[in-house]
């Protein structure tokens, strides 16, 4: 498979490989050795190096000295779809894991040493990827490389820390899934739209059967096969020097080992040809509709045109669902909508909240009639450029901080293969056509590709 960073390269210095050739000297350890890969452009005025350690591990760096501060992101390149059946829960569990203790570090220390530095951290799992982050002054840095390298490495997985978060991970179920009406809809729809076996139709967090099945060792398997250097990429965005963070990152991290991954199977498709409907009873006073679609992957253009449609019908006031079932009908009090950013195909979804005593029916009428007037009418020019330039702000909203611009890195290396992967999709969204929504529309919104959760009022008719 091509990398889309290779094939991106700009001319550079001869700086950075001097650099590399001064970092590997005297090194003898092939783990610890390091190799330039090149840079490649992340919008008019930055630009991103990417780094690779002899035992596997990427590291991106991008110099932004607007501020003194540092983000520093370590991603991992396991979510749910790298479970198995029965361990379902997992990745979620390590992100709680993680935060525990070390061979070295007692428990709450890593909390405390960031706290004392001036620091914050946290992190979050989903399908394809895990990752943790601290930002922090940038004279802190090699806290965070110190901590991290550790943690990657050295975390105590035992009976005593098993247990104690298998609890907090089980009352997080309870709360966002067990107790949520939005949650459980969601979890049912992911189920009813990929089956049973397949991992994306699992939930993230778990099902409870399993998190209440955790054995030390499946945990202590999980944890030696996918925190491993050769699994992760780390990301430095903010006031750095490279000729100074590079060294300690090759100090900590260059005498870990790689594990053994073997390649994963892109998850089967999962063939749905016909409408697929559930219906859940909840304690609620209105009626409800979680909806999805199966759609593109995220590095496909086809993913841009749906995020452009998801905006066209639920972003601002003047977004066409909204505007009928919101505001001229006033028959939804509640709408949502969004594309899963997944290197494979995730869902295209709608969530959305009747007010009480109005049928759902007669909102899925409306986005039926939505979805034939995509395909039949061309989007007006001046409704589209609008919807394109709201886009477009979300975008570049994102990437305004330090952290903003790491979670992006992170994100797009992890997920199609290219750090700079947002300016790629911001100028994907700049060309998109009202041909192009037609034709997508007519692709990934037909019935046949769609599945809804019905959820009705616990105790009526």
């Amino acid at each position: 498979m091509a990398d889309p960073f290779m094939a991106r390269i700009v001319p550079q210095t001869a700086e950075p490989q001097a650099l590399a050739v001064q970092l590997n000297r005297g090194v003898r350890k092939k783990h610890a050795r390091i190799t330039y890969e090149g840079r490649v452009p992340f919008g008019e005025a930055l630009c991103i190096d990417r780094w690779r350690l002899g035992n596997g591990l990427t590291v991106l760096v991008l110099e932004d000295h607007a501020a003194p501060v540092v983000s520093y992101h370590t991603w991992y390149r396991v979510g749910s779809r790298y479970e198995e059946e029965g361990k379902t829960g997992l990745a979620h569990f390590f992100e709680h894991m993680m935060f525990n203790e070390t061979e070295s570090l007692p428990w709450g220390e890593f909390d405390r040493k960031m706290e004392a530095a001036g620091g914050e951290t946290n992190a979050a799992t989903w399908i394809d990827w895990t990752y943790y982050y601290e930002s922090l002054p940038k004279e802190e840095v090699g806290l965070a490389v110190e901590l991290e390298a550790d943690r990657m490495a050295n975390l105590v997985v035992r009976e005593e820390q098993v247990e104690s978060e298998r609890e907090v991970v089980a009352n997080e179920r309870r709360m966002a899934v067990e107790d949520d009406v939005h949650g459980a809809a969601d979890e049912k729809l992911h189920a009813l739209a990929y089956g049973a076996e397949h991992p994306h139709g699992w939930p993230t967090i778990g099902w409870m059967a399993d998190i209440e099945g955790y054995r030390v060792k499946d945990c202590r398997r999980f944890y030696d096969t996918w925190y491993a250097p050769n699994n992760a990429t780390v990301i430095v965005v903010g006031d750095v020097d490279p000729a100074d963070l590079l060294p300690r990152i090759q100090e900590k991290y260059g005498a870990l080992k790689p594990s053994r991954i073997s390649e994963r199977p892109a998850p089967r498709s999962t063939r749905q040809r016909r409408e697929r409907r559930a219906e859940m009873r909840w304690p609620t006073p209105s009626e409800k509709l979680a909806i999805a679609w199966h759609a593109a992957p995220h590095a496909s253009f086809d993913h841009a045109v749906l995020e452009i449609i998801d905006e066209l019908w639920t972003g601002g006031r003047s977004a066409r669902l909204r505007r009928r079932l919101v505001d001229d009908m006033e028959i939804v009090a509640e709408l949502r909508g969004g594309v899963s950013g997944l290197q494979h195909g995730g869902l295209f979804d709608l969530w959305v909240s009747m007010r009480e005593g109005i049928a759902a029916e007669r909102a899925l009428d409306v986005i039926d009639e939505e979805v034939a007037r995509l395909v039949a009418e061309p989007v007006p020019e001046a409704e589209l450029s609008k919807v394109k330039a709201r886009t477009e702000l979300f975008f570049l909203g994102e990437i305004e901080t330090t952290s903003g611009k790491a979670s992006q890195l992170g994100f797009g290396e992890t997920v199609t293969g290219d750090p700079a992967h947002t300016f790629v999709r911001l100028e994907e969204l700049r060309r998109v056509s009202a041909d192009d929504v037609r034709r997508v529309a007519a692709k990934y919104l037909k019935p046949g590709r769609r599945s809804i959760v019905h959820v009705r009022p616990k105790g009526a008719a």
